[in-house]
């Protein structure tokens, strides 16, 4: 699978290690890299959901057609599948994600640490 940032902002800093250590620490910054390798081996966002780890999961609301990644309790590697539809065969023939940023969770409230 490939895995592009259409916001020039976020691609800086997920593009350049000292940034991202800079702006969310050294063992988040490992995470997110990990998560981005472990996308990246599989064939499709359909096949990552099911078997990929970091429990990828749909958000709801003003996240819609979003998924969140899991890199530790309240933070979540935010990613858009780039496809029309969100049904099982429309993520079986994605092969693009769309790295939207890093969102920390505090019950109904969100912060995004990379915006």
């Amino acid at each position: 699978m490939d895995i592009e940032v259409h916001n020039p902002k976020v691609e800086k800093i997920i593009n350049d290690d000292d940034k991202l250590i800079r702006k969310i620490g050294i063992n988040l910054a490992r995470k997110v890299k990990q998560r981005i390798n472990e996308m990246m081996a599989f064939s499709n966002f359909k096949e990552y959901l099911d078997y990929g780890p970091g429990k990828p999961h749909p958000l709801s609301c003003d996240l819609d057609d979003l998924y969140g990644i899991f890199l530790n309790q309240n933070i979540r590697l935010i990613v858009e599948p780039l496809v029309k539809k969100r049904d099982d065969e429309s993520l079986r023939v994605c092969k693009n994600v769309n790295i939207k940023g890093v969102v920390e969770y505090h019950g109904d409230k969100k912060e995004w640490l990379i915006p």
